[in-house]
């Protein structure tokens, strides 16, 4: 898949600071994810059951940084693991949008995650091009 020319569609913030476009579920699949805010079809299972995604909801809120109690024990516990795993910021992805705006993370978003060597999308989960299988380290 290749990244888009245009924006990036801001429905692709996931609610707990994510950027799904990045997603390996949605790079390396020919019926990509839709992203957390569209629907559950064709996710997997730990997804469709994402609990951060129910709480937000039952919050009345789509996004983890506009609730009160962010940041909570649930964002904590998957902080901690992407910041180990992936080497990525959720809660500071949520605090860049919530000073700057959806459209100004998801343009930084495609300079960090586009392919140098042929615009496909580079997944942050096994930093791997969608489209010629670079491996950036």
């Amino acid at each position: 898949m290749q990244m888009p020319k245009d924006a990036i569609e801001i429905n692709l913030f996931a609610p707990c600071g994510m950027n799904c476009k990045v997603c390996y579920r949605h790079c390396f699949h020919k019926n990509p994810c839709p992203g957390c805010l569209i629907s559950d079809v064709g996710k997997p299972e730990h997804c469709r059951k994402c609990r951060i995604k129910n709480c937000v909801k039952s919050k009345g809120v789509t996004h983890c940084y506009q609730c009160s109690s962010f940041p909570c024990k649930l964002i904590d516990n998957l902080e901690k693991s992407y910041n180990m795993r992936y080497q990525t910021s959720l809660i500071g992805n949520s605090e860049f949008v919530k000073r700057h705006g959806v459209k100004s993370f998801m343009e930084k978003q495609k300079e960090r995650y586009s392919c140098p060597k042929c615009g496909g999308i580079i997944s942050m989960h096994d930093k791997i091009c969608s489209e010629c299988q670079l491996k950036i380290d």
